[in-house]
């Protein structure tokens, strides 16, 4: 039974001696690996609203008007391609991470934050115009 144990702990050894670039940096790969799929989850949660106020639109008993059918289509529309861009950008924002951690640089964004605000306000303006025009 020592023997067995002895091996077992030779494994062990050899594997701790193996490490590779991505394990030494473990923590900040598995903060970037929960980023994006938070920015997957918020864009799948954006396309979502727009899809469902858009049918809801067209569902609801109420008397619709041209106005309240144009702005439900773009209101639907727009969120449809923000979260695409957001997923299409959360994916090369991954890699680009993931390849900054290992070299051991980073640069923080802000032209993306400042597109994805603006995005957002503008679909809330589109709501909000939905909203009081129907």
């Amino acid at each position: 039974m020592s023997v067995r144990h002895h091996r077992y702990s030779r494994d062990l050894k050899s594997k701790e001696q193996t490490t590779t670039i991505d394990s030494k940096y473990i923590q900040q790969h598995l903060a970037n690996e929960r980023t994006y799929l938070a920015w997957v989850r918020t864009a799948i949660t954006i396309m979502g609203v727009g899809y469902l106020a858009a049918k809801l639109h067209f569902f609801s008993t109420m008397v619709s008007s041209d106005t309240g059918n144009l702005l439900a289509q773009l209101i639907g529309l727009a969120a449809i391609i923000v979260g695409v861009i957001i997923i299409v950008y959360a994916t090369v924002n991954y890699s680009a991470k993931r390849r900054g951690i290992n070299s051991q640089t980073f640069i923080a964004p802000s032209a993306s934050l400042i597109f994805f605000t603006g995005s957002v306000v503008t679909l809330s303006f589109l709501f909000l115009a939905y909203l009081l025009a129907v």
